[in-house]
């Protein structure tokens, strides 16, 4: 395994590790799987768990001296690594744990390459961190965002740190979210990925700083390189103050779902 990634730049050791785990992810799919409990209704799977194992193996022996924080494993590698890679094994537990197969399989380096797949239609979407493209059956293509769906995915899971200044659903009753905009909610953040291949005009959830998430990384990082409009709820950017994430395919559907967000500080 060491000698086959020795050469391989980081995109392509980010697309690899992501189709381990979806590898992990689709041969796990119909069984009857233990749950192991993380509080507040949220749960991993052995689907998980193991999905992120094969990840890490590709990402040791791709580089061994990175470090990783993964969903299931925590922080691993040395704490001072200047290179640090960001795990969700399965983004959209509840989804798989019922037999939905809407889900993702997230790697990131952080601030730089990474990939989203989607273990049941064998799309990798990926990034170098300039451009993105998504590979599948054998083949490359460029991400293009377009707004022309006019869907719109709205995560509607807790928490709601920025309640009651922000409540999804309000947005989703906004005359103006109507008028333009028809929602989605799908529970994955595989969404992220068809704002920029322009499968969803764009991608609203609350939550706080999202940069650093290992659920968000990966998907944030594709829309940026594919040129969508990325900030938090509030307008700002995305990082350590930032409230939640607003991933806009284009700059009039940003502002439009802005113009509908009624935000305190905001005065709307």
């Amino acid at each position: 395994m060491i000698n086959s990634y020795a050469n391989a730049d980081d995109a392509e050791v980010a697309i690899a590790a992501a189709r381990a785990g979806a590898d992990v992810v689709r041969g796990m799919y119909g069984q009857r799987l233990g749950r192991i409990d993380k509080g507040a209704g949220d749960f991993a799977t052995a689907a998980d768990v193991e999905a992120e194992k094969a990840i890490l193996g590709v990402i040791r022996a791709a580089r061994p001296d990175d470090a990783v924080l993964g969903e299931e494993g925590g922080q691993q590698g040395a704490a001072g690594a200047a290179r640090q890679w960001l795990v969700d094994p399965l983004c959209g537990t509840l989804n798989y744990a019922v037999g939905n197969m809407l889900v993702a399989v997230n790697v990131a380096l952080r601030n730089g390459a990474a990939a989203v797949a989607d273990p049941f239609s064998g799309e990798v979407f990926f990034t170098d961190g300039e451009s993105s493209w998504v590979r599948h059956a054998g083949a490359d293509a460029r991400l293009v965002p377009t707004a022309a769906t006019r869907l719109v995915d709205v995560n509607l899971d807790p928490p709601f740190p920025n309640a009651p200044g922000f409540r999804a659903v309000d947005l989703l009753a906004h005359p103006g979210f109507v008028e333009r905009f028809r929602p989605r909610v799908v529970s994955t953040t595989l969404a992220l990925a068809w704002v920029a291949a322009g499968k969803r005009a764009a991608y609203v959830t609350d939550g706080g700083d999202l940069s650093g998430s290992v659920h968000f990384a990966a998907g944030v990082a594709l829309c940026r390189a594919a040129g969508c409009v990325v900030t938090g709820i509030d307008g700002g950017p995305v990082g350590e103050s930032g409230r939640g994430l607003v991933v806009a395919a284009d700059a009039e559907t940003h502002g439009l779902l802005m113009s509908a967000i009624t935000w305190p500080s905001s005065g709307r």
